[in-house]
Parts: C-alpha cells; sequence; structure tokens
C-alpha cells in the first residue's frame, strides 16, 4: 500500500471533493458545464494554431515500453485512487493529479501555455471541447489506441460537440432533476411544473435552487414545453417571469450541492443533480422520506471528457491510462466511487449491489429526453435571470 500511495499525488482534499466537484459560480460568472467566462475569453483571445509549439502524440512505441510518468488535470476527487494506484502499479507509470474547480481554469492554463502545460490528460465538460479545438487545446486521439473504446454504451458516444470521438470520449456524465420530502408533499411529482407548483404550495420557504444559471431557466423553459437552449428573446422573458415570480419568492436557499441540503434538514424540495441526490440519500437517516426525480419533458445531459492536451509529454502514458479507465471493471469501480456514471456499457447489470442504482442508470426512456446545454447568445440573458431571482428570493 505504501507503493500505491507514494505513486499517486493529489493536489485536492478529498473533503473538498463535493465542493470542487460540483462547483459552481455565482450570479457574476456561470457554472461548469455551460457558460464561458471572461477568464476562459482573455486566455483564449490570443491563441491560434500557429502559436502552438508542442508536439502530436506519437505513434505506438515500437518495443511496448510507455513512458515512465503521467500527469492529468481534472476535477478534483473525480477518480477513485485505488483504480490510478493499479494503473501506476502494473503499467509502472506515476501518475500525477493535479486539480481545478471550472472549466474555465482549465482552458485559461491551457491557453496561457501554448501547449507546454506539461499535462497529458484534461477533462472538459462537452459544451467546451468545440472551442477547445478551435483553439487548439486538445488534439485527436488515434482510437485504435484505446481498444476498450468498444466497451462504450451508445447512448454516450458520438455526441454533437465530438460526433466522431475525434477529440474525445465519456469520463463521466449526469443530468438534473429535483428531490422532495415525501413527509411534507405527499402527492406524487413527476413533471418541472410540477415542481415549479410544490415551490409555491408545500414547499414555499423551503425550496432549494442550483447556483446555477442555465439550469434555473431550464426549468421555466421546460415547464413551458420550450427548447431549453433557447436564444429567442420574447421567450426568455416569458421564462424569466416564471422564474422571478412563480419560484424565487419561495426559495430559501441557493447551492451547488443537493447532498448538503438533504441532510441538514430545513429543505423540502433541491433542484438537483442527479449523482449528487443519490449521495444525499445515502447520507440520509431517513432515505425513504426523499424522492428523486427525473422530470418531464426535458433535462439536462452534461458530459465531462477524456481528452488528449495538446503538446502531452507523455502521450504513450496517457493512452494506457484511457484505455485502463474505460474497462469494464475500472469503470463499475469508478461509478461506485464518484457516484456518476462513466460511460461503459453494461454496468447496469453489474451494479446489482449498488445502493439507488436507477439513480444512477436512469431508463433508455429517460435517457432519450436529456438535452445537452449549449453555450452562445443565450447566456447572459439566462445570468440576468438568476441575478433577478436571487434579488426577489432575498427580497
Amino acid at each position: 500500500m505504501a507503493e500505491r500511495n507514494h505513486r499517486v499525488r493529489f493536489l485536492a482534499p478529498r473533503s473538498e471533493a463535493p465542493r470542487i466537484r460540483r462547483q459552481l459560480l455565482t450570479a457574476a460568472g456561470p457554472n461548469r458545464r455551460a457558460f464561458l467566462t471572461g477568464v476562459g475569453l482573455a486566455g483564449l483571445a490570443g491563441l491560434s494554431a500557429c502559436g502552438q509549439t508542442g508536439r502530436m502524440a506519437s505513434s505506438p512505441p515500437a518495443d511496448g515500453e510507455i513512458e515512465a510518468k503521467l500527469n492529468l488535470y481534472s476535477w478534483g476527487d473525480y477518480d477513485d485512487p485505488e483504480i490510478i494506484s493499479e494503473f501506476s502499479d502494473t503499467a509502472g507509470v506515476r501518475v500525477q493529479v493535479d486539480s481545478y474547480g471550472s472549466n474555465d481554469e482549465l482552458m485559461a492554463k491551457l491557453a496561457g501555455t501554448r501547449g507546454t502545460s506539461g499535462y497529458d490528460i484534461v477533462v472538459p465538460t462537452g459544451s467546451r471541447v468545440q472551442q477547445m479545438i478551435e483553439h487548439d487545446l486538445i488534439q485527436p486521439l488515434d482510437l485504435t489506441r484505446i481498444p476498450n473504446f468498444s466497451n462504450m454504451d451508445p447512448n454516450f458516444i458520438h455526441q454533437e460537440f465530438d460526433p466522431q470521438n475525434q477529440y474525445s470520449i465519456c469520463k463521466a456524465w449526469g443530468t438534473t432533476g429535483y428531490v422532495y420530502d415525501r413527509t411534507v408533499i405527499d402527492r406524487e411529482l413527476t413533471s418541472w411544473q410540477d415542481f415549479i407548483d410544490a415551490a409555491g404550495t408545500e414547499a414555499s420557504g423551503s425550496t432549494a435552487i442550483l447556483e446555477d444559471p442555465w439550469e434555473l431557466t431550464a426549468i421555466a423553459l421546460a415547464s413551458m414545453g420550450e427548447d431549453v437552449n433557447t436564444v429567442d428573446e420574447a421567450i426568455l422573458e416569458k421564462a424569466k417571469t416564471i422564474v422571478v415570480d412563480d419560484i424565487a419568492p419561495h426559495v430559501r436557499a441557493y447551492m451547488g450541492n443537493a447532498a448538503q441540503g438533504m441532510t441538514q434538514g430545513g429543505l423540502t424540495l433541491l433542484h438537483a443533480f442527479n449523482g449528487d441526490a443519490r449521495q444525499g440519500l445515502l447520507e440520509s437517516d431517513d432515505p425513504d422520506r426523499w424522492q428523486f426525480v427525473f422530470p418531464t419533458p426535458v433535462a439536462n445531459l452534461w458530459m465531462d471528457n477524456w481528452c488528449l492536451a495538446t503538446g502531452a509529454p507523455h502521450p504513450d502514458a496517457a493512452y494506457a491510462f484511457i484505455n485502463h479507465m474505460i474497462s469494464p471493471d475500472a469503470a463499475l469501480r469508478n461509478v461506485d466511487y464518484i457516484g456518476y456514471h462513466v460511460g461503459t456499457q453494461g454496468l447496469k447489470e453489474e451494479a446489482a449491489d449498488f445502493d439507488f442504482p436507477d439513480i444512477i442508470f436512469p431508463d433508455q426512456e429517460i435517457l432519450d429526453r436529456l438535452v445537452p446545454s449549449e453555450e452562445g447568445a443565450g447566456i447572459q440573458p439566462r445570468v440576468e435571470i438568476y441575478t433577478a431571482a436571487q434579488t426577489r428570493s432575498s427580497a
């Protein structure tokens, strides 16, 4: 065990995992999955492909040996250290793991170093992948060097941000719903309109909303039957009215992690990422009290991804590592550790002893109605809606 521990270096404490993993910015800035902030724009403004000094990933080494070091730059506490240690022992690769708290922090780091960051693998959210490709922050993958890609669930490959998986492979994904206290709300809730209705009645003054402009606005848009990524000003204005008048007056807290709200008490209805809601159930003294909902008609599908940084100094080790992490055994153990599905197929059948498996492995009918959040012209109106909601809630 001592040898394993000295080979894996984490720069984020486990106690900070919930905060770091779901770190969200306030109204002055966006959340980790959806928005581009000023720091990201500033870091990318002067970057072009011609300014890159890094090298492309090499062909497989003829002798079968790989580099003895790997540098991973990822979200805090996002992989089981034991799995990484096993890779380190088996492959003879010393793995160093550094962490960041937002996509903007990641992108600014890569943009500022112009291919000389020293990092091999990075883990951006899907909504940022195209932007990172355009600015040459990540490089194409050779999928022939990742044979376990064949194990990936078809639901989580060929995404719009990278249709051929030329640059990215799913590392983890999740969605958004809500959890409610069944001892207070004794009727069944199934939709976003039900959420709004319950917030204004049984859960008035005990509702929590995610610290996330896109997610908050999506509640209203979904309840209206509108595109949750719309940039139509008139539609967004109607959504603002719902958020400010029908939701915000009843909100007690804006928070990044529903698990904390479920265990601290005083809350009845919580807007929640599915993995965080499950964690709250695991930590609850009375889990039967809570019900998690995958709401109709739509909800967000966010996806973090394994990517190869441009200029990666240890590409052979990087390919071997990614291939190891998406193998069925490692994938299942990582799901158990982080509480989110990692995109490898067949895991649900192997997770019979998991608590609350349906929250991690929703049915296909639910998967079919999930919609990835998009960046673009609709960002600023959503931040304004979020700001107005916070103001109304504190009035």
